[in-house]
């Protein structure tokens, strides 16, 4: 079997104001021999790939991949430089017996509102109907029908935070091995209930949605015929036609089957609609940072603060109130502002620097903090992932300094990535467990890591672009009289 694997993955935040470039795209990529010795063994999809493909002696084709995590809008200069490079390399890679494509699903451009189904598009297109493409997904993809007619598989990761995002290509993987064998005849359902949820809200091990997940993940297995069931929940800060939760099921030959299990999940999480919202859940600013005070006189483990709204690792408002109250041993990493990382580099480990910081994506992520303290460490940063989501991914910050301001420690990286597990901390020298408060931006992600290490998670709503209250955002793509919260029809 020969069989390519190829990948271009960016979720989008509609309103960011800053795009993401071909530059910013291009720090990620990895192609040709180069793809799969930088993706074997890791728990990415690509490395799931790879495993199943290496474990069944088929011959790989490395074409290409990249992503530019949580951002802007990809320029169209950018989708169609990677997108043509891809297609063409499959073109000219010779007979195929399959491509495995690992698509984000929530990706915008400045003018495309489903580039990811283009993208799939364009590679049927290459590859013609005779070649068997199947498709992994990121849980938070925004996916409709329209995707059904170019696809031999779908397969979306089961958990978010995104623990299994190796098993995920794995299982994308063994389908197409076991479907160009003839063991399988797969097809594929969708179903939307018509929901919307804020990403802090699309954690898996939270009721009721963990119940809806973990049977979608143990129905295959007792039910003949079924191969597979894939809960999407859609990234909510796409503002796009197709935004919200998805159910997908892969059955083996047996389209009223999958049909009717897409549904019935579909009607299940529409049925839970209100109790996905968590409307209880959230802090405002200053209540959080005073409840996490108050708990951190007592407790033996950090407080974690979730600055959730934060979209690009650059808000400010729980850092302003911390200075402002003086409050110490606190840990702010990945601030996400070039500028003052470039002049912190510049003044040298062991220099007091005063740096106005963060807030570079938009005015609403807080405006500029000024940051008074003295300089740990400064020099560029490229750090391996070593927490369960991601593990063994390579992730370069850039140059990046760790500045004490009276205690309080803000790590500032020139580019953006989030504070998900102890490599933030531990690549500096330092251990979260020696702080009293943590400050991350992370939705989902920190929570393999961080609910074990942690006292108590304070869930923080500041007015950045990811907030808690949907409803306060200006769509104009999202049909906002029809989909839950804003619509109940």
């Amino acid at each position: 079997m020969r069989i390519a694997i190829a990948g271009l993955s960016l979720e989008s935040v509609s309103f960011l104001p800053v795009p993401t470039t071909r530059e910013d795209f291009g720090r990620t990529e990895s192609a040709g021999p180069a793809l799969i010795a930088g993706s074997r063994g890791t728990n990415t999809v690509m490395g799931g790939f790879i495993k199943v493909l290496e474990a069944e002696g088929a011959e790989i084709v490395p074409i290409l991949h990249a992503e530019g995590g949580a951002a802007g809008p990809a320029t169209d200069d950018a989708f169609t430089h990677y997108i043509d490079r891809i297609c063409a390399e499959l073109a000219a890679a010779g007979p195929l017996d399959g491509v495995l494509l690992h698509p984000h699903g929530a990706m915008t451009t400045t003018t495309r509102l489903d580039p990811d189904r283009e993208f799939i598009e364009r590679v049927r297109g290459t590859i013609g109907r005779a070649t068997k493409l199947v498709v992994a997904a990121d849980y938070h993809g925004n996916i409709d029908e329209s995707w059904l007619p170019l696809v031999d598989g779908l397969f979306g990761y089961h958990y978010s935070p995104h623990i299994d995002m190796g098993a995920t290509g794995e299982r994308a993987a063994t389908c197409i091995v076991r479907t160009l064998r003839g063991e399988i005849r797969p097809v594929v359902a969708i179903a939307k209930p018509g929901i919307m949820v804020p990403s802090i809200f699309s954690a898996t091990d939270i009721a009721p949605l963990s119940d809806i997940v973990r049977d979608s993940v143990e129905m295959p297995a007792r039910t003949p015929g079924l191969l597979d069931v894939s809960i999407f929940a859609g990234f909510s800060y796409a503002d796009v036609p197709n935004c919200g939760f998805t159910a997908v099921a892969v059955a083996d030959g047996n389209a009223a089957l999958a049909r009717a299990t897409a549904q019935w999940f579909s009607a299940r999480l529409h049925g839970e609609r209100e109790a996905l919202m968590h409307r209880n859940a959230v802090y405002g600013l200053q209540d959080g940072i005073d409840r996490a005070v108050e708990l951190s006189k007592t407790a033996t483990k950090p407080i974690v603060l979730l600055e959730h709204a934060d979209r690009m690792n650059d808000s400010t408002y729980i850092l302003r109130e911390v200075l402002a109250r003086g409050l110490q041993r606190v840990a702010v990493p990945f601030l996400c502002d070039p500028g003052a990382a470039a002049a912190a580099m510049a003044a040298g480990i062991g220099a007091t620097v005063t740096l106005d910081v963060g807030s570079e994506s938009s005015p609403r992520a807080g405006g500029k903090v000024r940051l008074t303290g003295k300089v740990l460490y400064a020099q560029p940063t490229v750090f391996t992932r070593t927490g369960p989501v991601g593990r063994g991914d390579s992730m370069d910050l850039g140059p990046t300094a760790v500045i004490d301001a009276g205690g309080i420690v803000v790590s500032v990286t020139t580019h953006q990535t989030t504070a998900i597990d102890r490599a933030p901390f531990e690549q500096f020298g330092l251990r979260p467990e020696d702080f009293a408060i943590i400050v991350l931006r992370s939705k989902t992600h920190f929570r393999a890591v961080y609910e074990p290490l942690s006292e108590a998670i304070l869930i923080v709503d500041t007015p950045d672009w990811g907030p808690a209250d949907l409803t306060t955002l200006p769509y104009r793509q999202v049909p906002t009289d029809s989909i839950y919260p804003f619509s109940d029809t």
